[in-house]
């Protein structure tokens, strides 16, 4: 039997988050890395030879012209996200988008409208929801192994010590916000379900961009959340669950291949040791796979509009200084997942 062709994938622009994704396609048996496109011919031919890549482009859309790349990786500034998603998707190309893909629920009901439009996937890439310890704690929950939740909390930051990166524009969708707390957000949502209302307050740096931001989460059944996350704080990754019976932390989370859920009762701590994995890894095979026709993407349209949704009304809550109630989700982002 002769081997099964790999998932060609171009990656646009050349942003350091793409050295996670090359790595992760390097140990993933169904997916390589063929291209990459920048709006700077001689970067994105230099960034080709230090990486080993065959092809470099000097234009977004001579990569979406490639017509021997299946996939396009798409790691712009936040606020161009959903724009280059919807047309890699309208030139063939099935597209992972870094998160989050947008904070606003119209715009992602848009692209997942490319997507099938255009018979393409599309996913949001949360990669650490493709390791087992999300997975784990998930099941844990559900399990009942701490009773009834009552409050989900989670918090992520560190020192963005970079005058001039990305992050610190307003008007290219920076700030703590969107950054750090689209995971803590993503977090409360994957075990409490869909928010039914919201309120956030956020510190604003010089340009703009929230450097800190905290939220109080309402979800069904009274169970309350809350996050906090920031640029200018020391590094702290941290996702619990208390329930009526105990609690379970999963630390580090979001942005660690290592990780340990831990049980904890009133007379016990129980360590739930899992696997070490390569999440880009992981997430690279799922979305490969999903291409290949042989697994369904693990995030699809419901879970990316309800993350926008939350994103947008956390927003909106820290510029009016006034909760905000979510409300039920249309129809259009009712659909299955593809």
């Amino acid at each position: 039997m002769g081997l099964v062709a790999r998932v060609r994938w171009g990656l646009l622009t050349t942003a350091r988050i793409n050295d996670a994704i090359i790595d992760g396609a390097r140990r993933c048996d169904v997916a390589e890395i063929v291209a990459v496109g920048s709006r700077d011919r001689a970067r994105a031919e230099a960034y080709a030879r230090e990486r080993g890549i065959e092809r470099a482009y000097g234009s977004y859309d001579e990569l979406l012209a490639d017509p021997d790349v299946d996939v396009v990786y798409v790691a712009l500034p936040s606020a161009l996200h959903v724009e280059w998603s919807i047309r890699a998707l309208d030139a063939g190309k099935h597209v992972l988008c870094e998160k989050p893909m947008t904070r606003v629920a119209d715009d992602a009901e848009r692209a997942f409208d490319a997507a099938e439009r255009n018979d393409r996937l599309l996913m949001e890439a949360f990669m650490y929801r493709h390791q087992p310890q999300a997975k784990r704690l998930k099941e844990l929950v559900d399990g009942g192994a701490v009773g009834e939740p009552r409050l989900v909390r989670a918090a992520f930051s560190f020192t963005l010590d970079r005058p001039h990166d990305v992050r610190w524009s307003a008007e290219l969708g920076g700030g703590a916000l969107l950054d750090l707390g689209c995971y803590c957000t993503n977090g409360l949502r994957l075990v409490a379900g869909e928010p039914e209302g919201v309120y956030g307050e956020s510190v604003l740096a010089a340009g703009g961009a929230d450097v800190r931001f905290a939220a109080t989460l309402r979800f069904a059944g009274d169970v309350l959340g809350q996050f906090e996350c920031g640029f200018d704080e020391p590094p702290r990754r941290v996702l619990e669950v208390v329930g009526g019976e105990g609690s379970l932390v999963l630390e580090p989370a979001f942005a660690s291949d290592e990780g340990v859920v831990e049980l904890r009762r009133p007379d016990s701590t129980e360590r739930i040791e899992l696997p070490s994995t390569h999440r880009y890894q992981l997430q690279v095979d799922n979305f490969s796979r999903a291409v290949r026709g042989e697994e369904p993407p693990l995030l699809g349209r419901d879970e990316t509009v309800g993350q926008a949704r939350a994103l947008e009304a956390l927003w909106r809550s820290s510029e009016t200084g006034a909760a905000v109630t979510l409300v039920e989700q249309s129809e259009t982002s009712k659909k299955e997942p593809r």
